[in-house]
């Protein structure tokens, strides 16, 4: 396990390489970001190994006081700052914390990050940026590791805006069309909003606890050291943080726009890396969320259950193949959060894990689609089965599993999450998260159905499978996609169920809760079964919502008008505020601050000259004047 922190040191070292020596090396240095990643993913087996293998007798590896289970924290002295001799010196740290989350994180970013490059190989292929494109890839992998592994705030605030300038680059990456650049700077933006929140919320935890150590700040939070009121806004002040990278509402605007990217960086970013960050945070804080009865859980579960309900009914709607996929995305997010916040953590992971191969393999698969007919509105799509079944075959288990079809993964995890809800918050919460999950299975349906079934589009005569590198990626994840979820189950001799590894406090092993499961199943085939009668048997018309209210449609297709909001407050509000401060600095400040004592030395100076003229008579003139003037004043005051 002390090894760990070789995992993204590797992607970090292959970034620059590429960079300096991309141009003269075969696929302008793809191989080595390639390689990294990969001999990353072999190091995590290694680290799983020693972890399962470790006890709290091993070395650096306690019981978690915080969570119950196994910790290993490996801590290597970073440097001081302060006078040591006024006794106001800080000692920093930077460390490797090994734990189930933290495996279970580094599996999903290793091996999703791993496909996503090698399919890029295909995807990419002759692009003229293509080693910037791998050098970027490579620093991202490795920022979003580090983010992972990290055991304090400061060395994850790192990670954390690493994270955001990579994904700043790869969304603008074909800078040289206007949507990407607006988007590149859109996403970079609005996850700077949230991360101002972060980074006071761990400067709150330091000014707290005296260091930027997350176990201290847990025991600090759940011990009562921490008052109340203090774990709670800082609790917040985390989510906030975590409300920008993950697109929570109402910072959820950006991600539909980071569709511009490549579509492999969009199946990384909804995967594996950026967006599953502002999760893992909360889960990574969870005994400050949890302290003092968990009243910050609430504000979790409510943000979470808002953002899902909201961007499943915009994809219903959405027509781009991918921006459907980023809504699925954005809602799923909220499950996620939502699960978090009726203190299903086991739950929330086990979903982020089960979507994320699922979530990646969906894009990859629209990545397929969109390299082949060169199109991205599913209205020009239909029948592709036939030219590429391939794609359609694993993009089908990919939607099949989202939409919570029984006995794949997704139906396991989203499962999970109804039961947590169900058990924790009032049944308004658990309602409305079945309504999320029918609309979830829905717009899976409707873009399997749309895409890849029915007659075969004119004009797609041209359209052809995918390369290998392209195919092989895909039809990996779609096994984990498809089987992952039987990692919940309890398997003698070989595994103690998803449960049993990660889990906060207690170690639970599976059960099913027979209602929710017959429920979630009805609404899922359901959901399916709808789908089909207005995508394929055009029984009924998928324009009825349209037609009975007219209104609400129009809504939910400009996507509540969120957009249009922002931009009215950004022209109306943030630029005339902006173009006041900015008068009355250049006015008040520069003018009268700074430059008017200046002037006024100018002005008195250029007076004051006005006696030097050169001439005997004047100065005699002014020495006459001076003497009889002070012959005055002492007659005047003998008097």
């Amino acid at each position: 396990m002390e090894w760990a922190w070789l995992i993204p040191v590797l992607s970090f070292i292959a970034a620059p390489l590429i960079v300096i020596l991309g141009p003269k090396l075969p696929g302008k240095g793809s191989f080595l970001a390639i390689l990294a990643i990969a001999a990353g993913f072999v190091i995590f087996w290694a680290v799983l190994s020693g972890f399962l293998g470790a006890s709290p007798d091993s070395s650096h590896c306690e019981t978690s006081a915080d969570t119950g289970s196994l910790v290993c924290d490996y801590q290597q002295e970073w440097f001081h700052a302060g006078l040591a001799s006024l006794d106001q010196s800080v000692t920093l740290t930077w460390g490797t914390l090994i734990d189930p989350l933290t495996l279970a994180m580094l599996g999903l970013v290793t091996f999703v990050a791993l496909m996503v490059q090698v399919y890029s190989l295909g995807y990419m292929k002759g692009d003229p940026r293509l080693g910037w494109y791998y050098a970027v890839h490579a620093m991202f992998a490795g920022s979003m590791l580090t983010l992972v592994l990290a055991d304090n705030f400061l060395l994850l605030y790192m990670a954390w805006e690493l994270v955001g300038i990579c994904s700043y680059l790869l969304i603008g990456f074909w800078h040289e069309r206007p949507a990407a650049k607006e988007a590149a700077k859109k996403a970079f933006i609005v996850t700077r909003i949230g991360d101002v929140g972060l980074l006071v919320g761990i400067l709150l935890l330091w000014s707290e606890v005296g260091s930027f150590s997350m176990s201290e700040a847990f025991n600090a939070a759940t011990t009562g050291a921490m008052s109340e009121g203090v774990t709670t806004t800082a609790a917040l002040l985390l989510l906030l943080g975590a409300m920008g990278k993950s697109a929570q509402f109402p910072f959820h605007v950006w991600l539909p726009d980071a569709m511009e990217g490549p579509t492999p960086v969009s199946a990384l970013i909804h995967a594996a890396t950026m967006v599953v960050a502002g999760v893992y945070l909360v889960a990574r804080a969870f005994p400050i969320f949890q302290a003092y009865d968990g009243d910050a859980l609430l504000v979790v579960a409510v943000v979470g259950l808002v953002t899902a309900l909201m961007s499943a009914s915009i994809a219903l709607v959405s027509v781009d193949l991918k921006r459907i996929l980023a809504y699925s995305t954005i809602s799923h997010l909220g499950l996620m959060m939502l699960s978090l916040g009726a203190f299903g953590y086991t739950a929330a992971i086990f979903h982020l894990l089960a979507h994320g191969f699922a979530k990646a393999l969906l894009f990859l698969g629209a990545g397929s689609v969109m390299h082949s007919t060169e199109a991205q509105d599913i209205r020009q799509m239909g029948g592709l089965i036939k030219v590429m079944p391939i794609t359609a075959i694993v993009f089908s288990v990919g939607a099949l599993s989202l939409g919570g079809i029984p006995l794949l993964a997704g139906f396991w995890s989203k499962d999970e999450i109804l039961n947590a809800v169900s058990q924790n918050r009032n049944p308004v919460f658990i309602a409305t998260a079945f309504v999320v999950a029918f609309m979830s299975a829905f717009y899976m349906a409707r873009a399997m159905f749309v895409v890849f079934f029915g007659q075969l589009r004119q004009g797609l005569d041209h359209a052809h499978e995918s390369p290998w590198l392209m195919t092989a990626p895909m039809m990996m994840l779609a096994v984990l996609a498809a089987g992952f979820g039987l990692i919940n189950f309890n398997w003698p001799g070989a595994f103690p169920g998803f449960g049993g590894l990660i889990y906060f406090h207690e170690a639970e092993d599976f059960h099913f809760n027979l209602w929710i499961g017959v429920l979630s199943t009805v609404l899922a085939l359901g959901a399916f079964w709808l789908a089909s009668l207005c995508y394929l048997r055009e029984r009924i018309s998928p324009d009825i919502l349209r037609q009975k209210a007219p209104w609400l449609a129009v809504v939910v297709e400009n996507k509540y008008y969120f957009d249009e909001v922002y931009q009215w407050a950004v022209d109306r509000l943030v630029l005339t505020v902006s173009g006041f401060v900015a008068l009355f600095d250049r006015a008040v400040v520069n003018d009268v601050g700074v430059n008017g004592p200046a002037d006024t030395v100018r002005r008195v100076g250029f007076v004051l000259r006005l006696h030097v003229t050169g001439h005997l008579y004047s100065y005699a003139l002014a020495m006459v004047l001076g003497t009889v003037g002070l012959a005055v004043l002492w007659w005047l005051r003998s008097v």
